[in-house]
């Protein structure tokens, strides 16, 4: 597989760990650099490591990944989106709603990776240096996510609330798209 053909893969699998980049960024108060360069260290990893992973399955399990990676998907960012939703309209807490603890940055991370999972699958049928395309998938993704955290913070600084509404909306939708695009429906 041409190097072009693997940087357009890497930018597809990144565009789910962009928009919750984006909608992380949206929801801080102040840009915390800490934060997003975990964001950026996670996704891109996460990124990275669901092709490898999938590459080493191959064949011998690609049908029951194939027939649940929806599922999955679209529970985990639910579930994010639901509790983004839920801390935007909770008060009786004055912390930034940006703070990204580890849990929450696992959750989001696998939830966004799971359609490289399936690019690895099929990685285990062409000729592709598996190596190299993890470490560009992993790269571009990280180098997304950074920009999609700055991005957001840009535009919803002084949105607070709203942006945590968009943000956990922007999960749900890519939860929900991923959902109907897999079933068919699409």
């Amino acid at each position: 597989m041409p190097l072009l053909a693997l940087t357009f893969v890497a930018l597809g699998v990144s565009a789910d760990a962009f928009a919750v980049a984006v909608g992380k960024g949206l929801a801080m108060r102040r840009l915390d650099r800490r934060a997003a360069g975990s964001i950026a260290a996670c996704f891109g990893a996460s990124q990275a490591l669901m092709p490898l992973v999938g590459w080493a399955i191959g064949s011998q399990l690609a049908h029951a990944v194939t027939g649940v990676d929806h599922w999955v998907a679209f529970g985990l960012l639910g579930a994010a989106g639901a509790k983004m939703l839920r801390d935007a309209f909770d008060d009786g807490d004055d912390e930034p709603a940006a703070g990204l603890g580890r849990r929450e940055l696992a959750v989001l991370s696998a939830a966004t990776s799971v359609d490289a999972l399936a690019v690895g699958i099929s990685f285990a049928f062409l000729p592709v240096p598996i190596v190299s395309a993890v470490l560009l998938i992993g790269s571009v993704t990280a180098a997304v996510a950074l920009c999609g955290v700055h991005l957001g913070h840009r535009a919803g600084a002084r949105w607070r609330r709203p942006a945590e509404v968009l943000g956990g909306v922007i999960l749900v939708l890519i939860g929900l798209r991923v959902l109907l695009d897999h079933t068919g429906v699409l």
